[in-house]
């Protein structure tokens, strides 16, 4: 029985049809969700440290709502490969209203309850004043939010990457032209700050979801979508969603409650810190956004080759990920380090908390590395159809090493900021050698789909031969 390898040819080509596309998509929605913490930068640190809360306070909101968007990618991306419409209209129904539910929650509590929310992250009591109308007019802006992901998920995992990418970045520009407009107060509009940055924010996403919208409806030939079927769950189909998106959901959500566990910290700490975490924030968000792209791309490759029952080219992808991710990693930290005073000049730092920043990128250098490793791995796992794995060795790690160290670290010793800062990526080299060992295994192959299923036996005969193989060289 002969193996199904890719080249490296085929590798490259996806890579550059699908990955690329999706990871200069996400580059540009994380950077619109940036622009108000750089543009803010004139006004000073606080307002900085402000905008760096309540971007805290969203990306809680992210880690609520992202385990129905993965559950859903990994769904859309085995049932593209299966060719399968119907699948994909029941779970782009039942993922948009799980979704549109945490959105209208989220941002009824900004809207409404904005100090109960800054008070958890921070005790600053000008820090919270400043955020505050930034908070609330943002609240307004979840709903749509998620309605843009889950379009855009769709668009991914049926390969039709381009219209995202672009309605990602007319929104980028309206962001940007709206923020200049009213941060500062030109053509005669009043200078609202934060505020400001708040309502480019709101546009901008109206913009994007409006953009997404009218192509989604307007193709009719890659995927149609019918409201019958989008809200008919029957034959089991919702308890296998759930079964397969509960433990992304616990992933996503747990690992959000444990970053907010570390911003109590970092928001315990000197005003220089907060700032200088904030600036650090949006950089790594700019790391974040390619690899995380990037592992978006993944999943659409590799699900779509395990949906369609081509579980050994799946599996190749998945290394070549493995691989080429951390490496782009490293390279975009490396040049974080060498211009970092360039960089976080942009956010108004002072002295010590533009020297907080440049060691901060270079601790990140090698954690951030690591952590694009794992982090790929373990949504090509999902990908796969294994989301239990990945999620229970990230939480233990998170809850047993790095929480506590930081929390111990800042809040029981009252160690220097950088020491403390140190602490929070120290469970990433453990989980490495754990998903290292599993990729290797092939134990993360579980289709959802017929076409996968039939398949998988094979799957597993050719993945015994390599072990033998590799036991008698």
């Amino acid at each position: 029985m002969r193996e199904k390898r890719i080249s490296w040819n085929v590798f490259a080509q996806a890579v550059y049809t699908i990955a690329l596309p999706i990871a200069f998509q996400n580059l540009l929605s994380t950077t619109a969700s940036m622009v108000d913490t750089i543009m803010i930068g004139s006004m000073g640190e606080l307002s900085v440290a402000a905008v760096g809360i309540c971007s805290q306070i969203s990306s809680l909101f992210f880690s609520c709502y992202f385990g129905f968007a993965g559950g859903a990618l990994l769904f859309f991306s085995q049932y593209w490969g299966a060719k399968s419409e119907k699948g994909i209209n029941k779970t782009f129904g039942l993922s948009m209203s799980f979704m549109l539910l945490v959105g209208l929650l989220f941002g009824a509590v900004a809207v409404t309850k904005p100090e109960f929310l800054l008070g958890i992250y921070t005790d600053k009591k000008n820090i919270i004043e400043v955020a505050i109308p930034y908070i609330r007019i943002v609240g307004f802006a979840y709903p749509l939010q998620v309605l843009a992901v889950i379009i855009s998920f769709l668009m991914r995992a049926t390969e039709r990457v381009k219209i995202p990418l672009v309605s990602s970045a007319v929104a980028l520009v309206v962001n940007f032209v709206l923020n200049w407009i009213l941060i500062y107060g030109r053509f005669g509009m009043p200078q609202m700050g934060a505020a400001g940055a708040a309502v480019g924010t709101l546009v901008s996403g109206i913009v994007n979801l409006i953009i997404l919208t009218v192509f989604l409806l307007k193709d009719k030939e890659t995927v149609t979508l019918h409201v019958q079927e989008m809200f008919h769950w029957g034959e089991g189909f919702a308890g296998t969603y759930l079964s397969k998106c509960f433990p992304i959901l616990c992933n996503e959500l747990f690992y959000g409650i444990g970053q907010m566990l570390i911003n109590i910290v970092i928001g315990r700490q000197s005003e220089s810190a907060i700032a200088a975490m904030a600036a650090f924030r949006v950089l790594e968000g700019f790391v974040y956004a390619f690899f995380g792209g990037l592992a978006d791309a993944s999943s659409v490759v590799v699900g779509k080759e395990i949906g369609a029952g081509r579980h050994m080219k799946g599996y190749q992808y998945v290394k070549g990920f493995t691989i080429l991710c951390p490496a782009i990693t490293f390279g975009i930290c490396l040049v974080g380090v060498i211009f970092n005073r360039p960089l976080l000049s942009l956010f108004g730092l002072g002295a010590e908390a533009m020297e907080y920043g440049k060691y901060m990128l270079l601790i990140y250098l090698a954690a951030g590395t690591v952590r694009t490793c794992n982090y790929i791995m373990n949504t090509c796992y999902r990908a796969g159809g294994e989301a239990i794995f990945g999620t229970v060795l990230e939480i233990i790690c998170l809850y047993t090493i790095s929480v506590p160290a930081t929390w111990v670290a800042g809040m029981v010793l009252h160690l220097p900021f950088l020491a403390v800062f140190a602490f929070l990526y120290t469970d990433e080299l453990i989980r490495l050698v754990f998903e290292l060992c599993y990729t290797a295994s092939g134990k993360w192959v579980k289709p959802v789909t017929q076409e996968g299923r039939v398949t998988l036996e094979e799957f597993h005969e050719q993945m015994a031969q390599r072990r033998k193989k590799k036991q008698t060289a």
